[in-house]
């Protein structure tokens, strides 16, 4: 935080469990008494995992979920009500896992599909005061991973993998929008799922 505080800006961590509607209340109502104005949301809290489809377990099934999907539904249905004072916007962190199956995340990609699907729902309910939108990144490197990243970066028509800042600038975009871009889709995966 102080590296932010440092450009002048006043910052605040505030601890949430996405999945426990108690602690995102608290949450919210925390940031809105620290800022005059809550004006962007961005959900991207998730858990990614891998497992065969034939031996998912239903405790597997719903962890996932319930991070991935009920999140984002919790937070900005509390967010709500300040988001539409402000005129603000709601950006949700998808997946190119939630528009191409990926037989060994099955779990994940049907979660992220709904993140997608819950973005244009909710770019239709909360207009005309909130626009929402989502960036669904593709495989994004970071450090640590490993020899998978040169086999990605092979099959991607870049010929890279994307990085952090190609998905913040991505969410950027969205953020500082006039408004009137809502309910879309920005796939982030330099032609990886093409």
């Amino acid at each position: 935080m102080r590296a932010i505080e440092v450009l002048g800006v006043r910052a605040q961590a505030i601890p949430c469990d996405v999945r426990s509607e108690a602690s995102v209340r608290e949450a919210v109502a925390a940031a809105a008494d620290f800022h005059p104005a809550l004006d962007i949301l961005i959900s991207n809290a998730a858990v990614f995992e891998s497992a065969p489809l034939d031996r998912l377990t239903l405790e597997q099934w719903d962890a996932v979920f319930e991070t991935n999907a009920r999140g984002p539904f919790l937070v900005a249905r509390e967010a709500l009500p300040h988001l539409r004072s402000s005129r603000g916007r709601i950006v949700n962190i998808g997946s190119l896992g939630g528009i191409a199956p990926w037989a060994g995340h099955a779990h994940y990609c049907a979660s992220k599909a709904a993140v997608h699907m819950l973005t244009q729902a909710m770019a239709k309910a909360f207009a005309p005061e909130v626009s929402v939108n989502c960036v669904a990144p593709g495989w994004i490197e970071m450090e640590g991973s490993g020899p998978e990243a040169a086999r990605f970066a092979a099959r991607t028509p870049m010929g890279r993998n994307g990085r952090a800042a190609d998905v913040a600038e991505a969410v950027l975009y969205f953020a500082a929008n006039s408004g009137f871009v809502t309910g879309q889709i920005l796939t982030v995966d330099g032609g990886l799922g093409l």
